[in-house]
């Protein structure tokens, strides 16, 4: 039998696919990039991923669904995790395309690394089903890890799999998927993480924010993973930079209708100012970019300004009660 296994690039996909290649399924990887996952090019997704599917021989094919993941962000219809994660819509998402690639390579079924009761909001017995039934593969998806501990699917009915050679794990603990990790020679794999950057408070909160005041977009969102920020106008935000590599993602990320900030001859950020920004809020930028130079004790800072325009304000730096209102 072949099967389409959703392979994230943690632990879990990464045992699912094992277990199913011991019992001689043929599999085809599919692995999602986005802007809301850590550390990724949304277009070729994660490196640790595509490593491991070419160490088990698999091959991959790797969708970006920023776009579909964008729109549900601004509205989730089955609602959202603690943060801003439309954990249940997203999985939907997922498994419609893995459906669509079923039919494109001639597999049978769905294979994911999904434990019952892992995750609260997406992974609770009774919701597995619901996500099955609205992406159309009801019965269709097996889920090696736990596969023992619900009902069983299709496959496992007909015998396509073996129901007896899978686990019965559930809940949130660790030790097991670890001590199975050892036993099927798994042993390069990431710290348990939740992968998407809408769980995390600080992140969420600025998506939050941004959707309130602008609206989403990529290059927006690609921005909120770096920085400081602050709301300077109902559409004029500030990031700064908190080292040198943040800096460089920022001047990688500008366009040519931003201002770009720096204190002259010392140590410091670089800010980039977007939006709506009059001469007064420039120079609110400029002060706040000062202070977080090594000129932040001096009576007066020179701040270069380019991008949009090119300037050079003399600032007095802000102090840090000054920043609080205006801090994202």
């Amino acid at each position: 039998m072949k099967a389409i296994v959703l392979l994230s690039g943690g632990l879990d996909s990464r045992l699912a696919l094992k277990l199913m290649q011991r019992q001689g399924v043929e599999l085809h990887v599919l692995h999602f990039g986005s802007v809301f996952y850590s550390g990724e090019d949304p277009q070729s997704g994660s490196p640790g991923a595509l490593k491991f599917a070419a160490e088990c021989g698999v091959p991959v094919t790797v969708q970006d669904i920023t776009d579909e993941q964008l729109l549900l962000v601004k509205e989730a219809p089955h609602g959202r995790g603690s943060g801003m994660n439309p954990c249940i819509d997203c999985r939907i998402v997922q498994l419609r395309r893995a459906r669509a690639l079923m039919q494109e390579v001639g597999a049978s079924f769905i294979v994911t690394g999904e434990v019952v009761g892992q995750r609260p909001m997406s992974q609770r017995r009774g919701l597995l089903e619901i996500i099955e039934r609205a992406a159309g593969v009801t019965g269709l998806v097996v889920r090696p890890l736990c596969a023992r501990a619900i009902e069983p699917s299709t496959p496992e009915k007909e015998g396509w799999v073996d129901r007896e050679k899978m686990m019965d794990f559930a809940g949130r603990g660790r030790q097991r998927q670890i001590k199975l990790a050892e036993e099927l020679g798994v042993t390069d794999y990431p710290a348990p993480a939740g992968g998407c950057r809408l769980t995390e408070p600080n992140f969420a909160a600025r998506v939050r924010e941004l959707l309130e005041h602008e609206g989403l977009s990529v290059p927006d969102v690609k921005l909120l993973a770096l920085g400081r920020h602050f709301r300077l106008g109902p559409r004029a935000r500030l990031v700064v930079g908190r080292k040198e590599t943040e800096n460089a993602g920022i001047e990688k990320l500008a366009r040519p209708d931003d201002y770009l900030l720096e204190a002259r001859d010392v140590a410091g950020p670089l800010s980039l100012a977007r939006g709506e920004f009059s001469d007064e809020r420039l120079y609110l930028a400029a002060r706040i970019t000062a202070r977080y130079s090594d000129a932040k004790a001096e009576p007066q800072v020179v701040v270069d300004v380019r991008g949009r325009a090119t300037r050079q304000l003399t600032v007095v730096p802000v102090t840090d009660d000054d920043t609080v209102s205006f801090r994202i």
